[in-house]
């Protein structure tokens, strides 16, 4: 079994202190490969500095709709020289934050729709962001043809059937921490529905941790609790839904995985 965590945030200050132990826990957990995620410039180009040290680290590069009042002319130009860096295997976090509020929607969409634009420059997959937006999300994947570069809605917070709306696009669904949850009953049925061939699997660490974790910084090594109930959910053995989980994930972000690094 060697589970895939398509999307944590091992940047951020929580793991300064311990990196090297939360990568050890990780591939002693099972965790063959980890993609780091980027959220603005600088967290983009701390993911692609690790991903050059660590085999099982991999990284994206992209601007959270929470920034997008901030963001200026030249950051989607530093973001595609970013993504040209090895080891770079999506755009994104990017998206639509309609729960914070953060940035004008306005704002938001533009800026979401911009990078989609230059994934499809780059024939880069997106990692899509999506809370409290979901209309607008689709609408705008559908009108950028996002379905061309294909990618993944994040720690997926809808029911089943924007589920199914958003696979009949052809995009992934990832199921985080959150499906854990006792009020998950959205969650459960989007875990049954979606087909073997589009289900990835994350933490979205250092936030979301799963049970019996709630309430402590998430970390990759978790993940086998996602897993774990996920393949309850379906029936199915974690072996199972690690096999395909992972061949998913390297499919659609073209991993080359070729061992882990040893913290």
């Amino acid at each position: 079994m060697a589970l895939i965590d398509t999307h944590a945030h091992l940047t951020d200050n929580r793991f300064a202190r311990d990196l090297d132990e939360v990568l050890l826990r990780a591939e002693e957990s099972g965790i063959s490969a980890m993609i780091n995620v980027g959220y603005d410039l600088p967290s983009s180009r701390r993911c692609v500095a690790l991903a050059a040290k660590r085999e099982m680290l991999f990284a994206t590069v992209g601007i959270h709709p929470h920034e997008a009042a901030k963001v200026g002319e030249q950051a989607l130009a530093q973001l595609r020289q970013l993504a040209l860096s090895g080891k770079v295997v999506a755009l994104g976090e990017m998206g639509l934050d309609y729960y914070y509020n953060h940035s004008p929607r306005d704002l938001q969409q533009e800026l979401f729709r911009r990078q989609i634009r230059l994934a499809k420059s780059l024939s880069l997959p997106i990692i899509v962001h999506d809370r409290d937006a979901h209309e607008d999300v689709l609408t705008i994947l559908r009108e950028e043809g996002a379905e061309t570069v294909g990618g993944v809605l994040h720690c997926f917070s809808g029911n089943r059937n924007f589920a199914l709306r958003c696979l009949a696009l052809g995009f992934h669904i990832s199921l985080a921490g959150p499906v854990t949850f006792s009020n998950s009953r959205d969650l459960a049925a989007v875990a049954e529905a979606v087909p073997a061939d589009k289900l990835l699997l994350e933490t979205d660490a250092p936030y979301l941790a799963p049970v019996p974790y709630r309430g402590k910084r998430n970390e990759p090594a978790y993940l086998l609790a996602v897993a774990e109930k996920v393949a309850a959910l379906r029936s199915t053995t974690v072996e199972e839904l690690s096999d395909c989980t992972t061949e998913n994930a390297k499919k659609l972000f073209k991993l080359e995985i070729k061992g882990n690094s040893g913290a």
